[in-house]
């Protein structure tokens, strides 16, 4: 049988003794890792070393000592040659390694990993730059974070690279699964603006309804979802996605409340998540799933606000962990920007179909208007000589107004179903029949565009004549005028004539003058014919102020007047 016997020299050239013939082999390594490597995987009778050698002999107790420290590391370490064969490597190490790893070069030992960066070929990058860092990928699915040290003998070669490895798979997993959230986040509400102009409010809630429960599903896996939306002005707690829970569930009443409505109310009111790890023995849990013995409920957050509530339920106990607490929140975060998004969307249209709709009011208000005018005096010249013809000017007139009704239409069909606020609070004026009287074309434009936005009927003339005139064929529930007009220098007798041809009309006059040498506005006043002045320039909220002030009896009464008119 044959003796094995490691011998341990810088120079193995030496010829140790032989006993007495007995058949012996020598096994010579010139490095303590080398040695360690080869005792761990294989037999020997003795270990021969220079015991006069004193720096071999501590080198030993050192390695020795760090041998035993790196046994019990969690990170996986091994001794790399400069051919990047391992010459030592301890047990985490060997565990992610296939079969005997002593050397075996470095990248098959793991099993030809894919090298994901950011260093490419780390070994060649140790070499020139000293200690680098990159991932790996093995076959198994798990991620490595390799550090690489290279070691310099004395003169400065390579002679050996430590490798460092950290596993990151659940780190990397983590990471891939936070990326997935995000990209969901981006895709709960990727509209572009064509996109949204063609879908209706309830379409785009459907479309955030379905993409919640598809990336719930895939991502978080769980079945049992209920999202609810808070209502800021009841505190009420709209359901907008209920899956997997009874019926009574989805129809119960929440608020945002610390008591009697549930986990949700709770965590409503409070803003702050709960996990319920057995829904048994907690007094704020009500039954949303059949049979569900823990949840986990979220607050939807935008800007330290809470606009609504996320809810799963798992038939399990314990089911939910603080990790899935803080992926639902990160999706929570998200959803609450998708709704915010997909509203700022729907505000971004209404202002673009505002501004286009004002800008429409501006310029074709003016040429209907002129159509207008024109139509009402040549009625006037032709009622009682020729009837057709007369016909054919209302029939002028009615299309006149027709374009201005589908304009307006046009505007309220394109804007999302949500009222300005502006409208909420002028709603009075919806449907005002008012007539403006002024020379300046400026301000008959800003008349269009400034009372339009709130409902009102706008049509304007530019003298006094052309105001009797469209007063004496067409209702008005207010006349606006300046009190000055190219035709009508008194501001009081074209209050006399307007009042004559329409008793029912209240009248407004504008005066950019200070002083009113024939005291029109005095006399006007005195006697009941305007209810109100306005010295320009004025703010829009006084004439809006008169205009609400107008009995909306009256406006009923003309505005039906001028549709039988109209027809």
């Amino acid at each position: 049988m044959t003796r094995r016997i490691l011998v341990f020299h810088s120079s193995p050239q030496t010829n140790p003794l032989l006993a007495g013939g007995e058949e012996i082999e020598f096994v010579y390594v010139d490095s303590l890792p080398r040695a360690l490597a080869l005792l761990r995987r294989e037999d020997f009778a003795a270990i021969l070393a220079d015991i006069r050698d004193l720096n071999l002999l501590q080198q030993a107790g050192t390695v020795l000592q760090a041998d035993r420290i790196l046994e019990l590391l969690e990170d996986g370490v091994a001794l790399v040659d400069q051919d990047w064969r391992i010459v030592w490597a301890n047990p985490r190490f060997r565990s992610w390694c296939r079969g005997q790893v002593e050397d075996m070069r470095f990248y098959d030992a793991l099993g030809s990993p894919d090298i994901l960066g950011p260093e490419y070929s780390p070994f060649h990058a140790a070499a020139q730059q000293g200690r680098v860092q990159t991932c790996l990928r093995t076959g198994e699915g798990r991620f490595l974070e390799l550090t690489l040290t290279p070691v310099r003998s004395s003169q400065g070669e390579i002679t050996h690279y430590i490798a460092l490895a950290r596993d990151i798979t659940s780190e990397r997993q983590r990471q891939q699964k936070l990326d997935a959230i995000h990209h969901a986040g981006r895709e709960l509400a990727a509209l572009s603006p064509q996109q949204l102009a063609r879908m209706s409010p309830q379409e785009r809630i459907e479309l955030l309804k379905h993409n919640i429960l598809r990336y719930t599903h895939d991502l978080l896996h769980y079945d049992v979802i209920e999202v609810r939306l808070l209502d800021p002005s009841t505190g009420k707690l709209e359901l907008l996605v209920a899956e997997g829970i009874t019926a009574e569930a989805a129809q119960r009443e929440l608020y945002a409340r610390p008591q009697g409505n549930g986990i949700t109310g709770f965590v409503a009111f409070t803003g702050k998540s709960y996990l319920c790890p057995d829904t048994a023995h907690d007094p704020l849990y009500l039954e949303g799933a059949r049979g569900a013995r823990s949840s986990l409920t979220v607050p939807l957050l935008f800007q330290d606000r809470v606009i609504g509530t996320f809810n799963v339920e798992s038939p399990k106990l314990n089911a939910f962990t603080e990790e899935d607490q803080q992926f639902l929140e990160i999706f929570c975060r998200e959803i609450a920007q998708a709704v915010y998004t997909l509203e700022l969307l729907a505000a971004e249209k209404r202002e673009t179909v505002s501004q286009s709709l004002e800008l429409l009011r501006r310029e074709m208000g003016l040429p209907l208007d002129e159509i207008l005018v024109t139509t009402a005096t040549l009625q006037e010249r032709y009622i009682g000589h020729d009837e057709e013809i007369v016909r054919l000017l209302r029939q002028i007139e009615s299309n006149a107004r027709s374009i201005k009704q589908c304009i307006e239409r046009v505007g309220e069909t394109m804007t999302p179903h949500k009222p300005e606020p502006a409208d909420q609070q002028h709603t009075r004026l919806r449907g005002l029949r008012v007539l403006v009287v002024d020379s300046d074309e400026r301000v008959r434009r800003s008349a269009h565009s400034l009372l339009e936005r709130f409902g009102c009927v706008v049509e304007t003339a530019r003298g006094g004549k052309e105001a009797v005139c469209m007063a004496r064929l067409n209702p008005y529930d207010a006349i606006v005028t300046d009190i000055r007009l190219p035709d009508y220098e008194d501001g009081y007798e074209i209050c006399q004539e307007l009042r004559q041809v329409q008793p029912s009309s209240k009248i407004i006059l504008m005066s950019g003058f200070g002083y009113d040498s024939k005291h029109a506005i005095i006399r006007a006043r005195q006697d009941g014919l305007i209810i109100g002045t306005l010295f320009k320039p004025f703010r829009v909220e006084q004439l809006l102020s008169l205009l609400e002030s107008i009995p909306r009896t009256a406006a009923g009464v003309s505005e039906a007047v001028s549709t039988a008119a109209a027809n």
